[in-house]
């Protein structure tokens, strides 16, 4: 487990940075294709405390999370951290629950075309991979 979750320290990057949706205004212009990092750009012009929020959720509780299980798994924290660790994980969960939530509204706003791209499975497989990586771990460290 320790070297998927190292695995996830590379993929936390790639996922910020690929296309989570692509969207437009009418389906003959073309599709602006919109990333965690372009959506917290956007975000941090319009409303800084909403984006402080979503940067908090999208890079930096799933980072921390990684990097806390890493240092767990090496035996260079406690494993009562655990606890604190998963909860950075559920926080996490919460911006693939954002963004679902913006394609919702989006699509039932009439002239909007948006659609998912490879980037929000790749994130949602990083959060989700993240959270079997802290149970497994949390299941080996009962066992011991």
């Amino acid at each position: 487990m320790k070297y998927f979750n190292l695995a996830l320290l590379i993929l936390f990057p790639v996922a910020w940075f690929a296309p989570l949706l692509r969207a437009a205004l009418l389906p003959v212009f073309g599709m602006d294709e919109i990333s965690v990092v372009t959506g917290l750009q956007s975000l941090w012009r319009s409303d800084p405390a909403f984006a402080l929020i979503v940067t908090f959720l999208a890079v930096f509780a799933p980072y921390i999370k990684t990097i806390g299980l890493a240092l767990l798994h090496w035996e260079l924290l406690s494993p009562r951290l655990l606890p604190a660790l998963e909860i950075l994980g559920k926080l996490a969960m919460a911006e693939v629950f954002l963004v679902s939530l913006y394609i919702v509204i989006a699509k039932g706003a009439g002239h909007v075309t948006v659609e998912t791209a490879w980037g929000l499975y790749l994130f949602t497989g990083c959060i989700l991979g993240s959270i079997l990586i802290a149970w497994q771990t949390e299941r080996g460290s009962r066992r011991d």
